[in-house]
């Protein structure tokens, strides 16, 4: 391998895994994919990072960047995504992707798995979850993106929660009252972008040959 090439160890449905992959293209940085399975970790990635939890970054010079958000922040920190926004709109991104990651993605894994948590119904956890989904359709009245009229890095650092969100129930959300949040997501899942994240990868094993991820084109 490359002593210069970064190491990426994703899985492909992950939606951190997802944000990290995004940060990536879009910044257009070249990595090394090692796509996981989760029930059947790799040792060198376990080496890396004991807790063993997806996207993790291994730079060139074997620094270990191990959460999602970081990652997106080193590969887009001179990227527009990130640059556009100002002082104020980087506090409220921040703030965003905090309650998507805690209150937001508690009531998505309840919502998903509504069978595992029996305390309450799927349809009360959509609605937990709905509290998220009602701030995002008012950020998304008078703007394509959340921040501004364009996608910024909260927008890829959610997007992909919401469209785990979306699909426990696709008829459901379609017809929901949420014209825009349905046009950005929608938007999303259409474009160039979404599909070349999402290209499937068979799992790494120790030996593989490289897999450059963003694709060459």
């Amino acid at each position: 391998m490359s002593p210069t090439l970064p190491v990426l160890y994703s899985f492909r449905r992950c939606p951190y895994a997802m944000r990290a992959r995004l940060a990536i293209a879009l910044a257009d940085c070249r990595v090394a994919l090692r796509e996981v399975v989760l029930k059947d970790k790799p040792a060198a990635l376990l080496q890396v990072s004991p807790k063993a939890t997806v996207p993790v970054l291994v730079q060139a010079d074997g620094n270990v960047i191990e959460e999602s958000l970081d990652i997106m922040l080193w590969t887009t920190k001179n990227h527009a995504v990130w640059q556009a926004l100002d002082q104020q709109q980087r506090q409220q991104a921040f703030t965003l992707i905090q309650e998507n990651d805690v209150s937001f993605k508690q009531a998505l894994d309840r919502y998903k798995y509504a069978d595992r948590y029996p305390e309450h119904s799927e349809q009360y956890y959509r609605q937990q979850g709905e509290i998220f989904l009602s701030k995002l359709e008012q950020r998304l009245a008078n703007q394509q993106g959340l921040l501004a009229d364009s996608l910024t890095l909260a927008d890829f650092a959610i997007l992909p929660f919401v469209r785990q969100f979306a699909l426990v129930d696709w008829q459901w959300f379609s017809s929901a009252n949420y014209p825009q949040l349905q046009r950005w997501l929608n938007n999303f899942l259409q474009s160039d972008l979404f599909a070349r994240i999402m290209i499937k990868y068979p799992p790494w094993q120790q030996g593989d040959d490289i897999t450059l991820f963003p694709p060459l084109s």
